[in-house]
Parts: C-alpha cells; sequence; structure tokens
C-alpha cells in the first residue's frame, strides 16, 4: 500500500484520481489497484493465466456461441471496492454490454469468472470478497480457479448474501456449471498452467 494507513477523517482518493495514476505510473510487472479509497499493487496475470483465460473463452463459445466471455470487464457490484469489481471473465449474452460504460451494470451476467495470482492478497480479493460482492450481486454463478490448490470452486444459488452451493473439484475432473450457464468444462488442460 501507498502512503499510511488513512484515518477516518482523511479525504480518499477519488475513483478517477486512481484510474489517472495508475494510467500513468503502472510499471509493466505490477497493476495498482484501488480498493476501499486506498491503492495496492498486485502483479500483472502471467501467461498461464492468459492462457486459462483463453481455455475458458472457447469453450464458452462452442458450448454457448451466443454468449461471449468479456475479459476485465468493469461490473458494478455490490460492497466491494466501493461498487465496482473487474472480474478476469465476464458470461453474459453477446449484447449484453453494448452501450454500457467501463463499469457495466451485472443484469445479465450469467457468470463470473476469477483465476488466482500468485500474490498476498489473492485469499482475501478471491475466496472471501468477491464472492460475497458477487452473490450480493445476484450473479448465478461464480467460477473461481484456483491455482494454489488446484481446484474449480463452482458458487452458484446466490441467496443475496452468500452464494448457497459450493463445489470444489480438482484440476482433471470434469466440472458442470449449473443453470443459467449449463456449460460442461474438462479441466484437464488446467494441470499445465499451474507453478
Amino acid at each position: 500500500m501507498y502512503g499510511r494507513e488513512s484515518a477516518a477523517a482523511e479525504p480518499r482518493l477519488p475513483a478517477g484520481a486512481f484510474e489517472e495514476i495508475a494510467r500513468i505510473a503502472a510499471r509493466e510487472e505490477v497493476a495498482l489497484e484501488f480498493i476501499d479509497g486506498k491503492m495496492w499493487e498486485k502483479p500483472v496475470p502471467d501467461g498461464d493465466h492468459a492462457m486459462i483465460i483463453q481455455w475458458l473463452t472457447r469453450i464458452c463459445i462452442q458450448a454457448r456461441p451466443e454468449l461471449w466471455l468479456f475479459p476485465e470487464q468493469g461490473l458494478l457490484v455490490q460492497g466491494y471496492r466501493n461498487g465496482h469489481a473487474r472480474p478476469d471473465g465476464v458470461l453474459a449474452p453477446s449484447e449484453a454490454l453494448a452501450g454500457q460504460s467501463e463499469w457495466a451494470s451485472a443484469d445479465g451476467v450469467l457468470l463470473v469468472a476469477e483465476v488466482t495470482s500468485y500474490d498476498r492478497d489473492t485469499d482475501r480479493r478471491d475466496r472471501v470478497e468477491k464472492p460475497r460482492a458477487y452473490a450480493e450481486t445476484g450473479i448465478p454463478v461464480y467460477l473461481l480457479i484456483d491455482r494454489d490448490t488446484c481446484e474449480v470452486v463452482v458458487f452458484a444459488d446466490p441467496d443475496g448474501t452468500r452464494y448457497e452451493t459450493v463445489r470444489r473439484l480438482p484440476f482433471g475432473r470434469p466440472v458442470e456449471l449449473p443453470a443459467p450457464v449449463g456449460i460442461l468444462l474438462d479441466t484437464e488442460p488446467l494441470k499445465d498452467w499451474v507453478k
């Protein structure tokens, strides 16, 4: 984190100012994130991370050609990063984001996907905060591809505060993404994209 911890009385950095700083100051190997008015750095996704998103995109196109997996699409969500999240992938009807801004409504989103990164913040971000925020927003399915545990975790049935159904399967097992997604994943290739 940059600077010192801010006290409640100190002003927070506006999101627009953060975005400008990130564009100017981000180094090639680091991305900046803006969480609860504070700036954090995290490693940029590696090549294996990109391969996993490519793998998922191909499966989604083949199984459901009317849908698209939008990479790194900003979404308006409940209770996370002042209402903003940027999942690794957003599965929605191919025209769902037409005319929307950088921070799109989650209406019509069927699934959000995250691939863990090898950083100190992954546990809190991908395994705790994002499942809660996505469930509160009502996104039907959250797919977590956890490279640390070599598992695919499928969160489903949001009740407005959490996902009621959570399935963990090791890489290599077939994974059924529940309705409204309805796609079967052959996760064997994921074994090749972990450290």
